[in-house]
């Protein structure tokens, strides 16, 4: 199993060390040509999504990366990541690979300082969540399953084979999320 990490902007670096804590091989996707790597799945990362989407269409990898994702790859989308596959943002007219039945609120839980963490049900299993600058999603189609749900908010869904989440599994000790991506790549 080989899963390509989005390593443009962001907190890439700490989904690499929980998927090296499950044994599972990555790939730092930098440049067009490391995409071209035989992939079991993807993961984008949180840190800024307009700097990440940029560099996504300069690095020509937003249409590739958008053709695999509606082909089947599996995508598990962390905060930025998770704004990158809304199909709607909110409070913003540009969208980027588009490709989750969602709509989402950037910043929705406000500033840098106004970051928290709590603990919350995914999937019935309580884990901790790190919401730095989160997003929220606003609403989501009758084909997205609603997993996590913080202050009557939603902030984790699944469509298909992929998943968002508003907050940042990678950033505790916790491999429950993740190992709950993986789950969805024998599918």
């Amino acid at each position: 199993m080989k899963i390509g990490v989005l390593a443009l902007q962001g907190a890439f670096i700490e989904h690499i060390k929980i998927l090296e804590k499950l044994g599972v091989k990555s790939v730092e996707i930098r440049q067009r040509k490391d995409f071209a790597y035989n992939l079991d799945g993807l993961i984008l990362p949180g840190g800024e999504s307009t700097a990440i989407g940029k560099l996504l269409n300069d690095l020509d990898l937003l249409n590739p990366i958008q053709s695999q994702i509606v082909g089947g790859l599996p995508v598990f989308g962390t905060c930025a990541g998770m704004i990158l596959l809304a199909k709607e943002i909110d409070n913003q007219s540009k969208t980027y690979i588009a490709t989750m039945d969602a709509t989402v609120v950037r910043n929705a839980y406000g500033r840098q300082y106004d970051s928290f963490n709590v603990m919350a049900y995914f999937n019935n299993e309580l884990i901790e969540m790190p919401f730095i600058r989160a997003p929220y999603i606003k609403t989501v189609n009758d084909n997205v399953q609603v997993l996590a749900t913080v202050q009557d908010r939603i902030v984790a869904i699944r469509q298909d084979k992929q998943l968002a989440t508003s907050f940042h599994p990678e950033l505790t000790n916790n491999t429950y999320v993740h190992e709950y991506f993986l789950s969805m790549l024998k599918l």
